[in-house]
């Protein structure tokens, strides 16, 4: 099940009590102060692993409580601190605050822990207190309570290429020929449910290629017909697009969709529709897909045709066949590499 939004409560340990406590042995009769010192709360800590894909693991449960840090006791023996609660997100996940809405953490590179909630300072013992001018301190503190809240977790998937058509468009074919991935593939519309991560190897080491395959769009759907497009989003984070389309489709009735210039422009104005519009904005590779189906010269003139439409190169491809994917690998990696850093995402993490 993919998962890529959940809400959790998460509270961090309290720090343990200060301790007051005096030497009593025999033959000391003046053995001073000895309460030690409380053990510090278990902070609740974020782990960003690649292992995990989605966030359906944390779903599972709502309150995540870090155990809280010991009491000192006499003899100086301070309280054991709280072990610390970690929880494993996938790279790409945005943490929010629940009530203020206001972005905590963007955990995008593998490895990275962050604090989420810290534990609890623990409290001073009566020895820390005692000096030259009271040797027989009779205070100690509590330990401070940990932090605390609700927090909202979104999913954004890291791609470097983002794979979007209309439904039965070919994506999940493309995605599965060019890497080992294996989403759902049947010849109905909405087959994919949930966005597929893949990783093209074919054009060799230190040239591969991240793919995300996002559910099919379809028109009005940034007013959430179909699967709307909540999935969009996994798209944000990718550096160009490839734009698949049905090329066997002539929009005539017995067709199966729309023709290949009316498939292009719902996809981009459905991109346009979204958030702010920059969807639209970004680099974009057309390929002409299921070529297979048709002869070589019905494909080349169907290519033209809509590269003449809309002012741009189309390549044509077959998921099936593997006819063209190496061509589309390689410009999709050139125009990856041509594009520029990009820059960090701002972001602002709780105090200390």
């Amino acid at each position: 099940m993919f998962v890529d939004r959940v809400t959790i409560e998460a509270q961090a340990g309290k720090g343990g009590d200060g301790a007051i406590s005096f030497l009593r042995e025999s033959g000391k009769p003046k053995g001073g102060p000895d309460g030690g010192d409380g053990g510090d709360g278990g902070s609740v800590i974020l782990h960003v692993s690649p292992a995990r894909m989605t966030l359906q693991d944390i779903g599972h449960r709502r309150h995540y409580r870090a155990p809280p840090g010991q009491n000192g006791r006499g003899k100086n023996m301070a309280g054991r601190g709280g072990r610390d609660l970690v929880i494993t997100v996938p790279p790409g996940t945005l943490v929010f605050d629940d009530e203020a809405g206001a972005l905590v953490a963007d955990l995008t590179d593998p490895g990275t822990d962050f604090v989420l909630c810290r534990g609890g300072r623990g409290g001073r013992g009566n020895t820390s207190f005692a000096n030259a001018l009271n040797q027989v301190p009779r205070v100690a503190t509590r330990g401070e309570p940990g932090q605390r809240g609700k927090f909202r977790f979104e999913l954004k998937l890291i791609a470097e290429v983002g794979i979007v058509g209309l439904p039965n468009a070919g994506k999940s074919t493309f995605l599965s020929r060019v890497s080992r991935a294996t989403p759902k593939i049947a010849a109905y519309p909405f087959t994919t449910l949930h966005p597929h991560l893949g990783v093209a190897t074919e054009l060799g080491v230190g040239r591969e290629l991240v793919l995300a395959d996002i559910p099919g769009l379809i028109e009005g759907a940034s007013q959430g017909k179909g699967l709307g497009d909540d999935f969009l989003r996994h798209v944000e984070r990718t550096r160009v697009l490839l734009h698949l389309v049905d090329g066997t489709s002539t929009g005539e009735p017995d067709s199966g969709g729309p023709a290949p210039l009316d498939a292009y422009r719902t996809i981009r104005a459905e991109l346009a529709a979204y958030g702010d519009g920059a969807l639209a904005h970004k680099p974009e590779v057309v390929a002409l897909n299921k070529v297979d189906a048709l002869a070589p010269d019905e494909a080349e003139a169907r290519a033209r045709a809509l590269s003449a439409a809309i002012e741009r190169p189309v390549l044509l491809v077959s998921g099936v066949s593997g006819h063209g994917t190496r061509q589309v690998l390689e410009t999709l990696r050139a125009t990856v590499d041509a594009q520029p850093p990009a820059p960090p995402e701002d972001s602002s993490v709780l105090p200390p």
